[in-house]
């Protein structure tokens, strides 16, 4: 009996660690977490869906360009504690979004807050970065 519970711990032990990695596809290592940009855009799609809600828009650069967006969130669930609804965007849409972008400059954001037609604000979830490690530090205690 004692030496089937161990087995069984071992191998929840094992399948316990080896899951650790899929935490980590919610880090912000591709985003540049140290600046927020706010574009105004229209609505094209709204895919309230899992594993994270995405919010695609056109807007305009700096030389007059089109440029399609893609800005992403949490999951419906998540979102829908902060107001987010599956109808809180339609296409036409005219929107303010907050952002972080991705590190390679393409059209791609983790939103920090939407500002609707109507004027209300819908916060976004943005992960914090973690505070990068420094041996040193360690070595100094």
């Amino acid at each position: 009996m004692k030496g089937n519970f161990l087995k069984i711990l071992a191998v929840g032990l094992i399948l316990s660690a080896l899951a650790v990695p899929l935490l980590a596809h919610h880090g912000n290592a591709a985003y540049d977490t140290e600046k927020k940009i706010t574009v105004k855009g229209t609505v094209t799609q709204w895919f309230w869906a899992n594993p994270h809600c995405v919010l695609q828009f056109d807007a305009t650069d700096e030389s007059g360009q089109l440029v399609h967006w893609g800005a992403e969130t949490e999951d419906p669930t998540t979102m829908s504690h902060s107001g987010w609804t599956k109808t809180s965007f339609k296409p036409g849409d005219e929107v303010t979004v907050t952002m972080i972008t991705v590190k390679n400059g393409k059209p791609i954001g983790r939103i920090v807050d939407v500002v609707l037609p109507s004027g209300q604000k819908l916060p976004g979830r943005v992960v914090p970065p973690l505070p990068a490690y420094n041996p040193e530090d360690s070595a100094k205690q």
